[in-house]
C-alpha cells in the first residue's frame, strides 16, 4: 500500500529531476490510439544525461516525442497499469458529465456559497425535475370539478370591502393557505372610501322635472349640486371631445352624458374635466349591456390606484401625515344613471347631430336641455385586510413572484372576484401538493395574495406596495393578476410588461383548451399573436400599479366575449348563473385553463435557473419612441424657429437608446458564456434582469404627484409619450406649451433611460459609456 501511495504521488506531484510524458498518436489506419509513456529516469539512462535540462537540449534531429520501447520490468509495468487506469477514469468521468447534461437544468450547486447556506442537491436545493414532469404534475392536480366546489365555497352575496362578508372570505382564504402548510400572514390598512349616503340620496332632474333617485354611485366623486345643459359625448374618450371641440360645440359648464365602456370611468371624468364640464353622467348602453334598463351601475372615478387620501404612502393606522389628496381625485361631480333614465334624456335632446360613427339617432343636446345633479356621497374609514401565504424557494427564497386576486365586490361579484379567488386558492393547493408529495423544488418563492378594496381602485394591493416599496422593488420579480380571468369564451386577451411577452407566448403554446388537443396559442393566435392577443395595460387594471408604480413586470389576462364587454361587471347582477350564460356553461372549464395558464407562468419563473424575461422587447419600443421624438423636434425647429434652441439635439436620447440595446445584447452574450452551475452567478444575472423594469421608473418625479413613474408605460409629463405630445403642442404654439419645461423633462427622461442601460450593463467599472 505504501508503494502504491508513493507511485501515485510520483505521478501527480513529481520529484526533482523526474517527470512523465505521454505521446497520444492516432493510428492512420484506423487502429485505436496508442499511449506511450516515458519516465525521465529511463530517458536519462538511454542518453546518458545528468538531468532534465540536458534531455530537453538534446540533438534536434532526434524526434522529441519518440521513445524507445519500455522495458517490461515490474516497476515499468506498475507505472503502465496506473497510467492506463488513470486515463480510463478520466475518460469515464468526462463521458458521464457530458451525457448527463441532457435537457435537465443543471443543479447550480456550487461552492461559492458559505457552508452554512449550502444545501446539497439530494435535499432538493435545485430543481432536479424535468420541465415536462412539472407541467404534468400541475395538470394532474387542476380540474374543473375541483374548481366547481371551490366556487361554491367562496361564493357570497355580500362581500363589499371592509364588510363582515369580506372578513369572512378573508378568513377562509387564510385557513386554506394555512392548511396547505404555507407560512401565512395578514396586512391591515385603514383606508378612506366613499359610499352613498344612507338617507341623503343622489338624485337627478331633467328640465325642471321631479328629481329621480340614482341608485348607483361613483366613489370619490366631488359632492354637491350642479345645474347645466346636457351634452352627449359618446364614450367620453379624448377623440370624442376633440370632435366636439373641432365642431365648435360649447363644453364649458355642461353636464356631459356618456356611455360606459372602452375606457375606465375615471378616464371619462378626467377627460370631461379638461373640457371644463361641470358634471358627468354615465350609463350602460342597452345595445351593449343585455340587462334590465333599471339596473344600477357602480364604480370609482379616482384617476389612480390606492387610497387617494394617502397618495404615495401607506394607509396604516395612526398615520401622522397632514390631510392630503391625490392629484387624481376629480373636481367635478360624477354619477351613474340607469339606461332607462339616460334614454328619457336622450329622446328629448335638441341641438346639432353627432357624427355617424357614434351610431346615435339622438341629438347632442342644446343649451336649453337643463339637468340638475346632486351627489351626496360620504367619506368613511374602513379597515381592510390583505391575506398572504408563501411557498418558499429552495435556492433564492428571498426572491419571489406574487400572484393575487381581489376578494371584494359590489354585490355577488362572481366573475369579478369569486373566480379569481378560487383560481388563487386552487393554485396554492396544487403547487403546495407538488412540493410536499411530488418532490418539486421551486428555486424561488411564490407569494399568494388575496386583496381587499379592489373595486375602489386596487386599494388593498396599492397600499401594500406603498408600505413595502423599497423591499418589493428589490425582491419581487413578477406579478400575475387573476382578477376577472373568465368573462366570456370566444376571445383571449393579455396585458403585460413587454419583458413577459415571450413567457406568455410559450405558456399559451403549452396549455390546451378543455377536452381538446388545441392549445391557447392555436385557438386565439391565428396569424399575428401580438396583435390578436396582446392589449395595452390601462390604469384600471389591477396589475398596473405593480408595473408603473413599483417597476415589477406584471401580467393580466382574461377569457372574454367577442364584444369584449362582460355586461354585469360593476352591477349587482354578476352572479354564477349570469357567468354560465355568458360562457355557455363553460365557466369552470375555462377557469381550469386559466389556472393552468397562470400556473405555467408561475412555475416557469421559479423553476428555471434564469428568469425567462426577454430584454430585447423594450428595445423596439424605445427606438419607436425615440424616432417619433426626433422627427417632431425637427418639425418644431422648422415650423416654429426660435421655439427650441439650435443647440438642442436628440443625439443624447439616441445614444441612450443605443446604450440600452448594446447592454441587452451584451447580457445575452454574457449568459451564453456563463457557467449556470454557479448559484452566485445565476443570482447576479437575475438581479440585473430584475432591475430593468424598476430602472424605467423616473427618479425625478414624486410618487405623490406622479405615482405611475414608468417613462414608457406610465402616465405624466415625465413619460416619452408626454414628450411627444408636448412637441405637438410646441409645433402649433399652443398656449400650454412650455419650451423650458420640455427641455427639462427631455433631459431627465434621457438620463433615466441611460441609467437603465448602465444598470443592465453590469458593474460600474465595466461601463464604457461616455457621459
Amino acid at each position: 500500500m505504501d508503494q502504491a501511495r508513493s507511485t501515485i504521488s510520483k505521478i501527480f506531484n513529481g520529484e526533482p529531476h523526474s517527470y512523465t510524458r505521454f505521446n497520444l498518436t492516432q493510428n492512420m489506419e484506423g487502429d485505436n490510439s496508442q499511449v506511450e509513456m516515458k519516465l525521465s529516469s529511463d530517458i536519462d539512462e538511454e542518453v546518458g544525461g545528468n538531468g532534465v535540462g540536458e534531455h530537453l537540449n538534446h540533438n534536434s534531429n532526434r524526434k522529441p516525442y519518440v521513445v524507445n520501447k519500455i522495458g517490461r520490468t515490474p516497476k515499468n509495468l506498475c507505472f503502465m497499469v496506473a497510467a492506463t487506469l488513470l486515463i480510463f477514469i478520466i475518460g469515464y468521468l468526462i463521458g458521464f458529465l457530458v451525457h448527463r447534461k441532457k435537457d435537465v437544468a443543471p443543479n447550480c450547486a456550487s461552492s461559492t456559497l458559505p457552508p452554512e447556506m449550502y444545501v446539497a442537491p439530494e435535499t432538493g436545493a435545485a430543481p432536479l425535475m424535468d420541465w415536462d414532469d412539472v407541467k404534468k404534475l400541475l395538470k394532474e392536480r387542476v380540474s374543473a370539478a375541483k374548481l366547481e366546489s371551490v366556487f361554491s365555497e367562496f361564493s357570497s352575496s355580500d362581500h363589499r370591502a371592509g364588510s363582515s362578508g369580506d372578513e369572512v372570505l378573508g378568513a377562509k382564504v387564510l385557513n386554506k393557505f394555512h392548511g396547505y402548510g404555507m407560512k401565512t400572514w395578514t396586512d391591515e390598512h385603514f383606508v378612506k372610501i366613499q359610499e352613498a349616503h344612507s338617507s341623503d340620496v343622489n338624485s337627478i332632474s331633467f328640465k325642471n322635472g321631479t328629481a329621480e333617485r340614482a341608485d348607483g354611485f361613483l366613489s370619490y366623486s366631488a359632492t354637491g349640486k350642479k345645474t347645466g345643459a346636457v351634452l352627449f359625448a359618446h364614450y367620453g374618450q379624448e377623440n370624442d371631445f376633440k370632435w366636439l371641440k373641432s365642431n365648435s360645440v360649447n363644453m364649458n359648464g355642461r353636464v356631459v352624458l356618456v356611455r360606459s365602456g372602452r375606457i375606465s370611468l375615471a378616464e371619462k371624468v378626467a377627460n370631461a374635466a379638461k373640457m371644463n364640464a361641470s358634471a358627468v353622467l354615465i350609463y350602460p348602453d342597452p345595445t351593449a349591456y343585455s340587462m334590465a334598463e333599471s339596473t344600477p351601475l357602480f364604480g370609482h372615478v379616482h384617476m389612480g390606484s390606492g387610497d387617494p387620501y394617502t397618495p404615495g404612502f401607506p394607509s396604516f393606522n395612526h398615520t401622522q401625515f397632514p390631510p392630503v389628496e391625490s392629484s387624481g381625485l376629480p373636481k367635478i361631480l360624477a354619477q351613474t344613471i340607469s339606461a332607462s333614465m339616460a334614454n328619457t334624456i336622450l329622446k328629448q335632446l335638441g341641438g346639432q347631430s353627432g357624427p355617424e360613427e357614434w351610431g346615435s339617432i339622438f341629438k347632442l343636446g342644446g343649451e336649453s336641455d337643463i339637468v340638475t345633479l346632486e351627489v351626496n356621497n360620504v367619506l368613511t374609514e374602513k379597515k381592510i385586510v390583505n391575506v398572504f401565504g408563501v411557498i418558499k424557494g429552495f435556492v433564492d427564497a428571498d426572491r419571489y413572484v406574487v400572484i393575487g386576486a381581489q376578494r371584494d365586490a359590489w354585490g355577488p361579484g362572481f366573475a369579478t372576484a369569486t373566480v379569481g379567488t378560487s383560481v388563487l386558492v386552487e393554485l396554492a393547493r396544487s403547487i403546495s401538493n407538488m412540493v410536499e408529495h411530488a418532490q418539486f423544488r421551486p428555486r424561488r418563492s411564490i407569494v399568494f395574495a388575496s386583496w381587499s378594496a379592489g373595486e375602489y381602485g386596487s386599494v388593498g394591493a396599492t397600499e401594500w406596495l406603498e408600505g413595502y416599496l423599497s423591499s418589493l422593488s428589490m425582491k419581487a420579480f413578477a406579478y400575475i393578476n387573476l382578477d376577472g380571468v373568465v368573462t366570456g369564451k370566444d376571445g383571449f386577451k393579455v396585458a403585460a410588461s413587454p419583458l413577459m411577452h415571450s413567457l406568455i407566448q410559450s405558456s399559451m403554446k403549452e396549455v390546451n383548451l378543455p377536452n381538446t388537443g388545441t392549445s391557447l396559442f392555436s385557438k386565439f393566435a391565428r396569424s399575428n399573436w401580438e396583435s390578436e392577443v396582446l392589449e395595452p395595460m390601462r390604469v384600471n387594471n389591477a396589475a398596473y400599479p405593480f408595473l408603473a408604480f413599483s417597476g415589477i413586470p406584471s401580467v393580466s389576462f382574461r377569457f372574454n366575449s367577442d364584444t369584449s364587454i362582460y355586461p354585469y361587471s360593476g352591477t349587482l347582477l354578476d352572479t354564477r348563473n349570469k357567468l354560465n350564460t355568458a360562457t355557455s356553461n363553460q365557466a369552470s372549464g375555462l377557469a381550469e385553463v386559466a389556472t393552468r395558464f397562470a400556473g405555467h407562468m408561475v412555475l416557469r419563473l421559479v423553476h428555471d435557473h434564469l428568469l425567462r424575461f426577454d430584454l430585447t422587447k423594450y428595445d423596439k419600443i424605445i427606438r419607436t419612441n425615440v424616432a417619433q421624438i426626433n422627427s417632431k423636434v425637427f418639425a418644431v425647429k422648422r415650423m416654429q424657429p426660435g421655439m427650441l434652441p439650435k443647440t438642442l439635439t436628440v443625439q443624447w436620447l439616441i445614444s441612450a437608446s443605443g446604450s440600452y440595446s448594446r447592454a441587452a445584447r451584451g447580457l445575452l452574450t454574457e449568459i451564453d458564456n456563463s457557467n449556470l452551475d454557479d448559484i452566485e452567478m445565476c443570482r447576479v444575472i437575475n438581479d440585473r434582469i430584475m432591475a430593468v423594469e424598476r430602472n424605467f421608473l423616473s427618479p425625478y418625479v414624486s410618487p405623490k404627484e406622479s405615482p405611475f413613474r414608468h417613462i414608457l408605460l406610465g402616465s405624466g409629463p415625465h413619460t416619452l409619450k408626454a414628450l411627444s405630445s408636448h412637441l405637438e403642442a410646441l409645433k402649433v404654439d399652443h398656449p400650454d406649451a412650455d419650451a423650458d419645461l420640455f427641455r427639462n423633462q427631455f433631459a431627465l427622461a434621457t438620463w433615466t433611460l441611460q441609467g437603465c442601460a448602465n444598470s443592465l450593463a453590469g458593474d460600474i467599472w465595466s461601463l464604457d459609456n461616455e457621459i
